[in-house]
């Protein structure tokens, strides 16, 4: 039980992590057409165990939905999945 119970903190910190990227569509400069899913996006994450430390991750904007969208795929799995003291597992 604490092993699952630890994968759904592990891919709930992940969705956290993995949360809308900074990107330059603000930027006045731009000249691509900010839905295009071939534009390069990064983004600072925090280095799990470190307060300091950060790395930078870039992909393009296809890349960033499909994580995001494997990401909640996993936590949701996770969930339903979970077995709970109540329900005797």
């Amino acid at each position: 039980m604490r092993t699952q119970v630890k994968m759904v903190l592990v891919l709930a910190v992940a969705a956290i992590a993995s949360a809308q990227p900074a990107s330059a569509k603000d930027s006045p400069k731009n000249p691509k057409d900010p839905k295009d899913p071939n534009e390069k996006i990064c983004e600072k994450q925090s280095v799990l165990g470190s307060r300091l430390t950060t790395r930078r991750v870039c992909s393009t904007r296809a890349e960033w939905e499909e994580k995001r969208r494997l990401d909640k795929e996993a936590i949701d799995q996770a969930q339903r999945s979970a077995c709970l003291p109540s329900a005797g597992c």
